[in-house]
């Protein structure tokens, strides 16, 4: 007697898993969800807003640089600034450059502002680095009597005396000295400093490199963002100094060009050797006063592009995290 195999019934396999939507693209091109879409009155704000600060700000500048290249004809016809220019003429520039007082105060201001912004940054990043490692000698101590000396000053009188008393008047020193630290960059580049990764310094102590070595081999490196910025921010301090000159400098061939630059706009005093030419009009005051402005701009405006860049991280970062 045979028998016969139950037969099976042939079911359908499962379904797969359903497989996961993909998402929909965001509409706001990766704005926050607070964020609104801007709609065309937004869009429109903003511009009339950029063109309106560009105005604002490139628009003084034309005319300075305007007003420097025209002749005493087209200054007289315009009533004073230029702003249309009809006749360009250099003869403004040769005057200022040709050797005299202009060019020597140029010299003495280059000079002050590269020596100094050399001395600031050596001794800034060398006390911010002491102040970023944890068990360092006098570290509370001395980073308390930073924070004072950033908050309550002596005064003018008291620090006229000390640079007097130790020398200093009537020297180049005394442009640069009074003025070479400054306890907000201190402060900026220490916390920049505390942000370096703890095993690359442990690991470089392995290896049997020194405090100098860790400094110059791995945390400056690690930190030419915010060495640049405040590296610009003592240059241009340099550059536009004029103040300590004018108490402490009393040699006239000793001034930076900002000297220059006041006895002309605010004294009305022309450089030694162009009375004459201003007086009989070969050369045009006003065309002389924003010659010297536009060569006291020229050296922030070349530098600045190029260091724009690391403000975001040389400021913000450095500021934020420490």
């Amino acid at each position: 007697m045979s028998a016969t195999a139950p037969l099976r019934t042939a079911t359908a396999p499962p379904d797969p898993p359903s497989a996961p939507t993909a998402p929909k693209p965001d509409r706001r091109g990766g704005r926050p969800v607070w964020e609104e879409e801007p709609g065309p009155v937004g869009q429109g704000l903003k511009g009339v807003t950029l063109v309106t600060v560009c105005a604002a700000i490139l628009g003084p500048l034309w005319v300075v640089v305007v007003t420097s290249l025209s002749d005493q004809k087209t200054i007289t016809e315009a009533g004073g600034l230029v702003i249309v220019p009809k006749t360009i003429t250099f003869r403004a520039y040769q005057e200022l450059l040709s050797g005299g007082t202009v060019t020597r105060a140029t010299v003495i201001s280059l000079l002050v502002t590269l020596v100094g912004t050399a001395i600031s940054m050596a001794v800034s990043i060398l006390c911010a680095y002491g102040l970023s490692r944890p068990g360092s000698l006098l570290h509370r101590p001395i980073l308390m009597t930073l924070l004072v000396t950033m908050f309550f000053s002596a005064g003018l009188i008291p620090t006229y005396l000390l640079v007097t008393g130790i020398g200093l008047q009537d020297s180049y020193w005394a442009m640069i000295l009074p003025s070479a630290v400054s306890v907000f960059n201190i402060l900026v580049l220490r916390a920049f400093f505390m942000n370096t990764a703890p095993e690359l310094i442990d690991s470089a102590r392995i290896d049997g490199a020194g405090e100098w070595r860790i400094l110059l081999r791995i945390v400056m490196p690690l930190s030419k963002a915010v060495i640049a910025v405040i590296a610009l921010f003592y240059a241009v301090g340099y550059w536009s100094q004029w103040f300590n000159a004018m108490i402490y400098l009393n040699d006239a061939g000793k001034w930076p060009l900002q000297m220059i630059l006041r006895q002309l706009v605010i004294k009305q005093e022309a450089p030694q050797g162009m009375s004459q030419m201003i007086a009989t009009q070969q050369v045009p005051g006003l065309a002389v006063q924003m010659a010297v402005m536009v060569l006291a701009l020229i050296p922030v405006v070349a530098v600045y592009p190029f260091v724009q860049k690391h403000f975001t991280k040389g400021m913000l970062t450095g500021a934020i995290k420490g």
